[in-house]
């Protein structure tokens, strides 16, 4: 059986778009908990503001979703 072809950019809102909103709750909900002034990274502070903080960890959370929703669509596409 052949399946039609899925745009590229289809895709790519697939796995973006539901990794966003889980990285928007989990930068909330792990700042709701952790203060950026307190955390310590190889015996020292972190010298960003907290703004960078804030940042680089919504990025981080963003970038696990990337990679649980790219796994999901990975798996169901074979599953065809």
């Amino acid at each position: 059986m052949v399946y039609p072809a899925v745009p590229v950019r289809s895709i790519l809102m697939v796995i973006l778009w539901p990794s966003f909103l889980t990285a928007c709750v989990a930068s909330g909900l792990l700042f709701s908990l952790v203060n950026p002034e307190q955390l310590i990274l190889l015996d020292r502070r972190i010298q960003l503001s907290n703004l960078g903080v804030y940042t680089i960890g919504f990025f981080v959370c963003w970038l696990l979703g990337v990679i649980s929703s790219s796994l999901t669509v990975f798996l169901s596409s074979n599953s065809k």
